[in-house]
């Protein structure tokens, strides 16, 4: 190692204005001193590495350095994701948006279908009751006729307003919109959940297309030829998923599988499909037939009163049976065509329809991780637990409570899994 010595003289005295200028000189008396070098030896530095541009790009993509012509690439991290499906997902998360906004739109433009033609049928309805009262109030003559015929008219343009009405029933298709809404934006936030956190791969592009195509034939937009049934024969639960993989049941004994799963929970799982099959599932399909039975009377009679009501309309004044028919039946139509469509009797049907495929849709679920031999192919099953919980509107611990009075009431236990319907 080299040292620098420098020693400074400081002048101590000035010379007179008369004699010669005499000054000391500053001395700097440096010195330097290095190891000497034995004969033979060589000067040794540390080696430095560089690493060029290139090499280093290649580094930062996956290579490491093992030559200096050669690279050889490092094992892909277990998380590593395919840009390509990234892309993919990318693009089906931007058609589920668009369907959300088709959806919601569509919904308010059926909502208002049902206020409308509902508030235009009633008022047609009581006109031509009014008209019928008056006509047989009336002396006789052109006046008669004309009202008669009015009353008629407007009578036979409800009854057919009604027929159609009653066919679409636009207060099930909101409800189906916003239902579909609902679902395709829990769908993006699955994709968004997927791109952000995990490794997205060619199997979740598939997942995430088929679920998308599932909801559109769940919920169609078009109303001629793809319109879902407003009567069916059955009532059956709503099912806007795509089929889950059907696997063979292997249970783990009460052994910890390192996922999550334990035998313990396994029970908790089969405990709760048993409660949803047996309460909750059950029940909505119960009121969902109710409310397609008064749906199916409300919707026959409503068109009946208004035929009935023109019937009367045009004898109005050969007797008093037709001014009566005309004028109590135009009435009651106005009522029946309330409680049908002011009261949204099939949005209540559809409502409990989709209630009960939210269930379905639990126990496929749970039904799925269950029958998965492996349980390293199972969804983490503190994760899944909590899930279930959080959907019932429980805590772990209710959700616990539950399967425990379950397993042990059995058929007697009152009480529903869920807490939000």
């Amino acid at each position: 190692m080299a040292s620098i010595r420098a020693s400074n003289v400081v002048p101590s005295s000035f010379p007179s204005s008369s004699s010669r200028c005499r000054r000391e000189i500053m001395t700097v008396r440096a010195t330097i001193n290095m190891p000497k070098l034995r004969n033979g030896s060589s000067l040794s530095l540390p080696k430095l590495t560089t690493i060029g541009l290139a090499e280093g790009l290649q580094l930062r993509n996956g290579y490491k350095n093992t030559t200096t012509t050669q690279f050889e690439k490092l094992s892909p991290s277990p998380k590593a994701s395919n840009p390509m499906a990234i892309e993919k997902l990318y693009a089906i998360m931007e058609a589920v948006a668009d369907r959300v906004e088709m959806h919601k739109n569509i919904g308010e433009q059926r909502n208002n279908w049902n206020n409308l033609l509902l508030t235009s049928i009633n008022s047609i309805t009581l006109t031509a009751s009014l008209m019928t009262g008056v006509a047989a109030m009336g002396a006789g003559g052109a006046p008669l006729v004309a009202l008669k015929l009015s009353s008629t008219l407007l009578y036979l343009a409800a009854t057919g307003m009604l027929l159609v009405m009653n066919k679409i029933q636009p207060s099930q298709l909101a409800e189906e919109q916003r239902n579909a809404a609902r679902w395709f934006k829990q769908l993006h936030e699955e994709i968004r959940t997927t791109v952000s956190i995990g490794a997205p791969n060619s199997k979740d592009v598939k997942e995430a297309t088929a679920k998308v195509l599932a909801l559109d034939r769940a919920y169609p937009l078009p109303l001629l030829g793809v319109m879902l049934e407003k009567f069916p024969k059955t009532v059956e639960p709503a099912v806007w998923w795509a089929p889950l993989r059907n696997r063979k049941a292997k249970g783990l004994g009460g052994r910890n599988n390192g996922n999550g799963w334990n035998g313990e929970l396994e029970g908790e799982m089969r405990e709760i499909v048993t409660v949803l099959n047996r309460k909750d599932k059950e029940d909505y399909l119960r009121l969902g037939k109710k409310a397609l039975k008064l749906n199916k009377a409300l919707a026959i009679s409503g068109p009946l009163l208004t035929a009935l009501a023109a019937f009367g309309s045009a004898f109005a004044g050969h007797g008093l049976w037709a001014v009566v028919l005309g004028v109590v039946a135009g009435a009651l139509s106005t009522v029946v065509n309330a409680i049908e469509h002011g009261g949204q009797v099939g949005m209540v049907f559809e409502m409990y329809r989709s209630n009960a495929g939210f269930f379905e849709l639990m126990q496929e679920s749970i039904e799925s991780n269950l029958e998965e031999r492996e349980g390293e192919r199972r969804e983490n099953g503190e994760l899944f637990e909590m899930k279930v919980a959080l959907q019932l509107g429980r805590s772990l611990s209710e959700l616990r409570d539950l399967t425990a009075s379950s397993s042990i009431k059995g058929e007697a236990n009152p009480e529903f899994a869920s807490k939000l319907f």
